[in-house]
């Protein structure tokens, strides 16, 4: 709703003018009018945002379809001013699109509207990840192509999660966390840092530089794979 809408705007920026951190809000089209998000766009342009995630949004139950779609909102961003925008991708398709073609199309819509970057759905198959690359490109999409990593903290949640989402989860995932208990968190937590890792250091040798982490608002664990991986704060030793 615009109430909660309006305190997360407020909240990006916040992070923007006070942090010294780069804001990249996410902003859906499904549930605002096109005036309200070219207000929005211009507000966050006079807040020093200059990179905005362009997303469509999920669907209000019995909403079938919308009048406004993630690649619309793209090009109505660029005209309000020139963003950095980036963009969703599903390497196994997005569960309402009818094929993996229609839903490629979809994502050079939104390239060809102004987007300069796709951060894709999470996975657990790098080669289902390079081989959407390799489409894409064929395709003619000129998007930097981020990998989604997703850290699994509860293999149950994920599962119900993946269902929802399209996403194929493999049996050896499963048969890591069999039998762990319940309160085991610590080493739930010790096998997800070590999936990630292993991600991102196959997909590093394959070209692949830059990395998107869904946190979940656990941020911890993301942090500690970071660091692990190498990456630290710029101000750290």
């Amino acid at each position: 709703n615009s109430g909660e809408r309006d305190r997360t705007h407020d909240v990006v920026k916040r992070i923007q003018q006070q942090t010294g951190v780069t804001a990249a809000p996410h902003l859906t089209c499904v549930d605002a009018t096109a005036d309200e998000l070219r207000q929005i766009a211009r507000d966050y342009w006079d807040s020093g945002i200059r990179r905005i995630v362009a997303l469509r949004g999920d669907l209000p139950k019995g909403v079938e379809k919308t009048d406004m779609y993630a690649s619309d909102l793209v090009a109505l961003l660029k005209e309000v001013h020139d963003f950095d925008i980036s963009v969703a991708a599903y390497p196994e398709k997005h569960p309402e699109a009818p094929n993996a073609q229609f839903d490629l199309l979809n994502l050079k819509r939104k390239a060809e509207a102004g987007a300069s970057e796709a951060i894709t759905q999470f996975f657990f198959d790098t080669g289902v990840f390079l081989r959407f690359r390799d489409r894409a490109a064929a395709a003619g999409i000129d998007l930097d192509i981020v990998p989604g990593i997703l850290p699994v903290t509860n293999y149950q949640t994920l599962v119900k999660f993946a269902g929802f989402t399209n996403v194929h989860v493999p049996g050896w995932l499963h048969k890591l966390y069999e039998g762990l208990d319940a309160d085991d968190q610590t080493t739930r937590n010790l096998l997800g840092a070590n999936i990630a890792m292993e991600q991102v250091k196959v997909l590093a040798k394959e070209g692949v530089k830059h990395f998107h982490f869904y946190t979940l608002n656990r941020s911890e664990l993301s942090y500690a794979i970071c660091h692990m991986l190498g990456v630290k704060p710029q101000n750290a030793g």
